[in-house]
């Protein structure tokens, strides 16, 4: 190895398979969409805001209104994290580790207006209906 590096060679003339390992992992590195791809994306984000819009427009209420506006607002969270966050070509540790939080999140928020809707119940049944 000494004579190698003497002889200007360094250490990559003696492994050349690190120079096949840098030349993956440049090609891994960087990787292009097509176009068409974040074009199409962007016009069902279009899409979905335009009958996010129209949930209002057309005066909807109640839980129709918000169901529709909520899901409206997932549809339009998940392709901007799926395809402009790169969340799509991730691991599945990596989906799991940020997506998973905010579906726990919905769930205890679920469970929370369940254990409200019951404290409310209880409390008239014990205190009365009020003044």
């Amino acid at each position: 190895m000494a004579e190698a590096t003497a002889n200007g060679l360094g250490q990559h003339a003696l492994h050349p398979a690190h120079d096949v390992a840098a030349a993956v992992m440049k090609a891994d590195t960087h990787q292009e969409h097509p176009i068409k791809l974040y074009l199409v994306v962007w016009a069902w984000l279009f899409i979905l805001s335009t009958c996010s819009y129209l949930v209002d427009y057309f005066g909807l209420h109640g839980y129709l209104r918000w169901s529709l506006i909520l899901i409206f607002m997932m549809l339009k969270a998940g392709l901007i994290v799926a395809v402009f966050m790169h969340m799509a070509w991730e691991r599945l540790a990596m989906m799991y580790a940020i997506i998973l939080p905010p579906i726990l999140v919905l769930v205890f928020v679920t469970m929370m207006v369940f254990e409200a809707d019951y404290t409310l119940l209880t409390r008239i049944a014990f205190f009365g209906p009020g003044p």
